[in-house]
């Protein structure tokens, strides 16, 4: 387990998955990560890659070949190693093996960095190489972090998400596990989103950004204690809780990518948002954290 620690904030991250696992506010007393209570949901803040949600038939084909791989990939389920870490910064490290190379054909490098920017704020960010020296890497990438509710008393619905800035987002919504892009249903965010379990019933509230910086304040009415969730350059941000099980958290995902849609081809280099990297190239995907 690695700890962060400024004035204000004590953080634990996990070399398995390289998964935040707290987030403690010493001045406020409160624990800003899901505990990750199995009957409910198991883990805190996921990592994923090289996919973000399902594959139609759990599986995918490059250069003929087919193959296999369950939802969000393996990412979240390898150890890494910390390849640098001081008292405020640590950056974990994984990249492919022959034991990748059997489900997932690419040459890569995934460092997952967070850093303690202030008293309150917590910065990560998904930086991924194309190792390969001629062929392109085809990938998806994304966060998974899950947020007790209620933060500070009250009860679930009590919360809400305020989007910034405020307009009508297409929402893409799913048909099972897939998802259905070419349908989209406005969302409103000039108004803030009430929190209710019902709304999960079909899984997530997925919001396309277009790569457009994004903020999302999870907070209650009383506006006490919070979080504001800052995007820089995601594509999409689903906000979920597990249906029918009143979960007592909240999960904001910033994704760099999606699940297959309900048409897919199985072609993973036309999978509809796929990042592709050019050999020796680098991308930064970052969100930041503020607690309040």
């Amino acid at each position: 387990m690695i700890i962060l620690e400024n004035n204000d904030l004590k953080v634990k991250i996990n070399e398995d998955g390289a998964e935040l696992t707290s987030v403690w506010h010493k001045q406020a007393e409160l624990e800003y990560i899901w505990v990750g209570d199995p009957k409910y949901w198991g883990r805190h803040a996921s990592n994923l890659f090289p996919i973000v949600g399902r594959l139609r038939g759990d599986q995918f084909k490059v250069a003929g070949e087919t193959y296999f791989m369950n939802q969000h990939g393996f990412a979240r389920n390898t150890t890494f190693d910390v390849i640098d870490q001081s008292d405020n910064h640590a950056i974990f490290r994984i990249h492919d093996t022959d034991s990748t190379h059997r489900v997932y054909p690419f040459k890569f490098q995934l460092d997952i960095s967070y850093e303690l920017t202030s008293d309150n704020e917590l910065k990560i960010a998904y930086i991924v190489t194309n190792t390969d020296t001629e062929e392109s890497l085809f990938f998806s990438v994304g966060g998974h972090p899950a947020f007790n509710l209620p933060m500070d008393g009250g009860k679930f619905s009590d919360y809400y998400v305020s989007i910034e800035p405020e307009k009508i987002y297409d929402r893409i919504r799913l048909t099972g596990p897939y998802s259905n892009p070419n349908t989209p249903t406005p969302f409103n965010a000039n108004i803030p989103l009430r929190l209710r379990q019902e709304d999960y019933h079909d899984d997530a509230i997925i919001l396309k950004l277009d790569r457009q910086k994004t903020s999302f304040l999870l907070a209650r009415l009383a506006n006490q204690h919070g979080l504001r969730m800052t995007v820089d350059n995601a594509q999409f941000l689903g906000i979920w809780t597990p249906a029918g099980k009143e979960a007592p958290f909240i999960a904001l995902q910033p994704w760099w990518g999606i699940a297959d849609t309900v048409d897919s081809t199985g072609n993973f280099k036309e999978k509809f948002g796929v990042n592709v990297l050019a050999a020796g190239d680098t991308f930064n995907g970052t969100y930041s954290l503020h607690f309040f």
